[in-house]
């Protein structure tokens, strides 16, 4: 059962549920309403996907539910900010246009990408091919301007998800048209930015632009996204002084501290960073008697540019460094002069999904999704030096993914009666296959691109086939109970790295065994209602995840980074529980969650970085970990006065290495151990509010607010020093909107992001004050 261990960390989690539910039991007596807002002055939209009512029997996962009227309230560049301000979610966008946005829900952190998952209209965006800041959701292959409903479930309680929903899922389901339309909308944007040395103001614009109809049973969809932004620095490259040769006399580097507190000097950062992603959509739905049919195409073109690295060291004469041994204030340092080198990135992905929903009775219905997703190209081309250093070439290096992508495959039986009016089951079978290939070569023209001698190769494939079952049993007006399983068999294949041959001097690819795995993951839940107004729930589940193509084979060395996978990681184990008191309120409700999740054989990556900002990425196990935490969370309607919109959350939440044995060795001296550390990228705290009132029909007026308390990066939780670049820090971040609409079919807004401009790390610098001109267009 859950328990909480009477350490200072659980005292206070203690407390927080106390003070939690003395706040639910002094609400004022309210209406039930099925747990769902009543959602008002919204236009009414359909979609396929519904969302579960917490009084529902086969309601087993608590979720958060967000509609086009709550999305009023956030100032929306790209797709992940829609769920930013969510229960327990942080989404790592470090600025407008991230390629690594990744999430991170409950006890999993943002580097931990394969415990969420996130689905549009039935199509996988996540992207359990790579972890980290690789692994972000594919969230450009669906575009902001077209979401109608957003649904947030927390852990793995429904058979209906595989272990990969060990932090959450994340379901988003777009319009479906019902007559002509079309939509325009724009955006600038600008962001303050000074931190180290850079200090400036960058900008960013985003177009989207749509035309829908519905003819007799055929609707029809076509949009084309935009988006073009420049982006602070993203890193600030340091050494720590040491011995050299024949150093150069400089000036302008940056005294300060790295993030374990080393003094360290500061000699460049990496330079604006430039983004531009266009994404073209077409959509065509079509309903025939009882069955509905949806074909989703969704192609994205992305590319990056990080090509003016800017150095603080200057000689004597006032020119620039690029690399070298410089003594500077008496303090000897050494450049490496790849880490100022320039690359360019492009991106180019498709993905197809086919979707049919329908009844084969009055009693049962089928649900059926297929996906295909391509990486047609994802290759990215470095120099060797920077063009600005006195030995420069087209000499460099090209990375490129190839043969790389996954399919799914997935058929859903439901029963709404099984045998008798209280009992119901959704069964049903998926299959999914993912394929990771990549190689690293060094290229005579990198420019260009060009492939001359293969360097580094490593891929492989994984697999899994499941079938599940998960029956709700409505017991009486009281109580109800949620039973079922999920089994999954999964494979590693056609596995490889490179290896060097001895005789000729070329790279090989050599093979790695096959690996397999079988695990059925129980699921359990059970509701009780004293009445109308009051729910409380028990979830308990199994989990596991498995390994992904990338912790399995990706193996390589490019300019500053080496990654070492390990071919023999073990599935991921956890048992998540979850207790939620509930009470409704008028138009909205109060909810209290307290959880646990104990993790066995936790996947780790960890990163070393090395002397002049270079890294060496690992994957290793785990024994245990555990997190467990309470969620406070009120989303009202009309709050305390009329047309007043109010959604509101905090969580604590304390984690620990349990044990780590396996990794470290019995001998391991105590001050070296992990064991009793916390877990990286993991405050304590965090906290949302969002709040809008219509100041009249025409215009409204939002405030958000997002906190976090700071973190550790490491396992070892030696980055202990605050507001340095490598940190994990808190912040208090302030939003303001305001739209008006001139009549029905235009709107201007305007909005600020971090209004105190404060900067804040996530390793990477978090965005500082963001301004936001909007306007749309509609007509119908």
């Amino acid at each position: 059962m859950l328990q909480l261990a009477n350490t200072p960390a659980s005292k206070n989690l203690k407390l927080s549920v106390l003070t939690a539910a003395i706040l639910i039991s002094n609400s004022a007596l309210a209406e039930h309403n099925n747990n769902q807002l009543d959602k008002k002055n919204v236009e009414e939209v359909k979609v396929w996907g519904e969302s579960k009512a917490s009084d529902q029997a086969d309601f087993t996962t608590p979720n958060s539910v967000l509609t086009r009227e709550d999305f009023q309230s956030i100032n929306i560049a790209t797709t992940e900010d829609v769920v930013k301000f969510e229960p327990s979610i942080v989404i790592r966008r470090r600025f407008i246009g991230d390629s690594n946005g990744t999430m991170g829900i409950r006890g999993s952190n943002m580097f931990q990408t394969s415990r969420s998952m996130v689905f549009a209209d039935g199509v996988p965006l996540h992207y359990h091919l790579q972890s980290r800041w690789s692994g972000a959701p594919r969230w450009t292959m669906v575009s902001a301007s077209e979401i109608a409903q957003v649904e947030v479930l927390y852990g793995p309680y429904s058979a209906e998800y595989s272990g990969n929903a060990m932090g959450g899922v994340v379901v988003i389901e777009t319009a479906i048209p019902q007559q002509r339309e079309f939509h325009f909308d724009g955006a600038f944007f600008t962001q303050d930015f000074n931190a180290y040395k850079f200090d400036d103001s960058v900008n960013g614009f985003k177009g989207f632009i749509s035309a829908a109809d519905k003819i007799g049973d055929l609707s029809l969809y076509a949009s084309y996204n935009h988006l073009n932004n420049d982006a602070q620095p993203q890193s600030f490259y340091y050494n720590t002084p040491t011995e050299t040769d024949n150093p150069n006399t400089a000036t302008g580097a940056y005294a300060g501290k790295s993030s374990t507190g080393d003094d360290v000097l500061y000699f460049s950062d990496s330079g604006v960073v430039n983004t531009q992603t266009d994404n073209l959509k077409f959509k065509v739905g079509y309903d025939f008697g009882h069955w509905q049919t949806l074909l989703n195409i969704a192609y994205e073109d992305r590319q990056s540019s990080s090509d003016s690295p800017t150095p603080f060291l200057e000689d004597l004469n006032g020119n620039k460094i690029w690399g070298g041994n410089v003594v500077v204030d008496g303090q000897n340092l050494t450049i490496p002069a790849s880490r100022l080198a320039v690359s360019d990135m492009d991106r180019r992905s498709l993905s197809v999904g086919l979707r049919l929903k329908g009844d084969l009775n009055s009693n049962t219905s089928l649900e059926a999704n297929l996906n295909q997703f391509s990486i047609l190209e994802d290759q990215n081309r470095s120099s060797s030096v920077n063009p600005n250093h006195p030995s420069y070439t087209l000499d460099g290096q090209v990375s490129d993914y190839d043969d790389t992508g996954w399919t799914t495959a997935e058929a859903k039986l439901r029963f709404s009666q099984l045998g008798n009016t209280h009992l119901a089951l959704v069964t049903g079978v998926r299959h999914e296959s993912y394929q990771l290939n990549y190689s690293v070569y060094d290229s005579s023209n990198y420019a260009a691109g060009s492939k001359d001698t293969l360097t580094n190769t490593s891929g492989g494939e994984t697999s899994i086939n499941a079938a599940f079952a998960q029956f709700s049993w409505d017991i009486n007006s009281q109580w109800d109970m949620a039973f079922g399983a999920r089994f999954e068999s999964w494979k590693s294949s056609n596995g490889y790295i490179s290896e060097e041959n001895t005789t000729t001097g070329n790279v090989e690819k050599a093979p790695v065994p096959e690996i397999s795995a079988e695990k059925l993951s129980p699921k359990l839940s059970v509701g009780f209602s004293p009445n109308s107004d009051w729910q409380l729930r028990y979830s308990l589940a199994r989990a596991y995840r498995f390994p992904i193509v990338e912790e399995l084979f990706s193996q390589y060395q490019a300019y500053n980074a080496i990654s070492l996978a390990n071919p023999e990681l073990k599935p991921e184990d956890g048992i998540h529980q979850n207790i939620m008191i509930e009470r409704s309120l008028n138009n909205g409700y109060a909810r209290i969650n307290v959880f646990t999740e104990t993790i066995e054989d936790a996947i780790d990556s960890q990163t070393t970085l090395l002397p002049g900002g270079g890294s060496v990425r690992t994957f290793s196990p785990v024994d245990e970990t555990k997190a467990q935490g309470v969620e406070f969370i009120v989303n009202q309607y009309d709050f305390l006065i009329s047309d007043l919109d109010m959604r509101f959350n905090w969580a604590y939440i304390d984690t620990e290495v349990i044990s780590n044995s396996t990794a470290e060795g019995d001998d391991i001296s105590p001050e070296n151990s992990i064991v009793g550390n916390e877990l990286p990228r993991m405050p304590h705290w965090r906290g949302n509010l969002m709040a809008s009132y219509a100041l009249t029909e025409k215009w409204t007026t939002s405030v958000n607010l997002q906190y976090a308390s700071d973190a550790y990066g490491r396992t070892d939780n030696t980055d202990t020093e605050r507001n340095v670049y490598g940190a994990q820090d808190g912040y208090t971040r302030i939003g303001l909107k305001t739209h008006y609409a001139l009549n029905k079919t235009l709107k201007l807004g305007i909005g600020i992001d971090n209004l105190t401009n404060e900067i804040a790390y996530v390793a990477h610098p978090w965005p500082g004050r963001t301004v936001y001109f909007t306007l749309a267009y509609d007509l119908k």
